[in-house]
């Protein structure tokens, strides 16, 4: 039977890329006849004080025990036939994938953000400055295989090595299936993200002011994935995830959007916001960036924007228009199912375990 050593950072159903990348497929692989070994380098304690502001001597234990327990790692490697890094081994260096690149096990490596540049987070400063994010390149080169979650990422993976397989990431729509939830007339528009991404929410909030001033009382604005977030002029407060109700409170939404800029950072995205919303039948919206114009025939199964004017006069059709919203959700799920499904896509990752 052989063997799968997983090295993360977070533990299971912590982290959507995680979730939405391979833990959809573990019980699959199992299945399949392979022995799975999950190791994440923090607890739900940990998890905490990592991400939580100051706390500079709490950040360096974590750091010791995640080191500690990647060494053990180390020390059993050569029990396992392959060993898979989800972005990397550590939070900075390349030592690891290094000593890992020295046991029997055939390395893979899968990514789903130009991780290669420097995303900023004020709370990880410490770690952000030893992390050095150019150590991607090095990280691929040390590898077997590596799996790109979009043809952007693959572009860059191939300056590195020639060992790629592209692997959007993808959706289970056995769990993700549209339901009723008894609400008023009012249309609602959401986004669903996290404390890390709602930037991208607030490069909208223009355009949403206007369709709040042209629409007032017919509309009404909900954010999920950072319970910290208020906008009073549009009337938002927030709503942290929650794996229990992730679907249903998506299933509140009318409108989805996934605004974007136009960087690099951006480029490397593999469309999840905008597949979970067509994946419920919820017709989207997404700025044109990267892999999102090859996710969308604009107005057919979805829309792009990219200027405030083209949120602003797509928004108001959909709002207008009830009919053209369920036939574009339904055109969404069609387009989830063939391409960005965990069922389209399981072959391409049992082929990843297979040579």
């Amino acid at each position: 039977m052989p063997k799968i050593l997983f090295l993360t950072l977070h533990r299971k159903e912590r982290s959507p890329g995680q979730r939405f990348r391979h833990e959809q497929y573990l019980d699959f692989l199992e299945k399949n006849g392979f022995d799975i070994t999950y190791s994440n380098m923090l607890t739900a304690k940990q998890d905490k004080v990592f991400y939580g502001s100051g706390n500079t001597l709490g950040k360096i234990s974590v750091g010791l025990s995640a080191m500690l327990k990647r060494f053990r790692d180390v020390v059993r490697a050569n029990r396992f036939d392959y060993i898979f890094i989800y972005r990397d081994a550590f939070f900075f260096g390349v030592l690891f994938e290094w000593l890992f690149m020295r046991s029997k096990a055939k390395l893979i490596f899968d990514f789903d953000d130009s991780i290669w540049l420097q995303d900023e987070n004020p709370n990880q400063s410490l770690f952000q400055k030893l992390k050095n994010p150019a150590k991607t390149g090095k990280i691929i080169s040390y590898c077997d295989l590596t799996i790109a979650g979009n043809e952007y990422l693959a572009k860059y993976a191939s300056i590195h090595t020639k060992n790629i397989t592209i692997i959007p990431t993808t959706i289970d729509l056995k769990e993700y299936t549209k339901t009723e939830v008894v609400k008023d007339s009012r249309v609602c528009i959401g986004w669903s993200g996290s404390f890390s991404t709602i930037k991208h929410f607030e490069g909208s909030t223009e355009a949403l002011k206007l369709i709040k001033e042209k629409y007032q009382d017919k509309v009404y604005f909900k954010v999920i994935g950072d319970g910290d977030y208020i906008n009073q002029k549009l009337g938002v407060k927030g709503l942290p995830w929650n794996a229990k109700t992730e679907v249903s409170d998506l299933c509140e939404i009318d409108i989805g959007i996934m605004p974007l800029p136009e960087d690099n950072w951006s480029k490397g995205k593999c469309g999840l916001k905008g597949l979970q919303y067509m994946a419920l039948e919820i017709p989207t919206i997404m700025s044109p960036v990267g892999v999102n114009s090859d996710i969308i025939q604009n107005g057919k199964n979805g829309f792009l924007a990219a200027t405030t004017k083209e949120w602003v006069d797509t928004l108001s059709i959909l709002i207008e228009d009830a009919s053209l919203r369920d036939k574009v959700g339904k055109a969404g799920r069609i387009t989830v199912e063939n391409g960005y499904s965990v069922e389209a896509n399981k072959g391409k990752w049992l082929a990843a375990f297979s040579f």
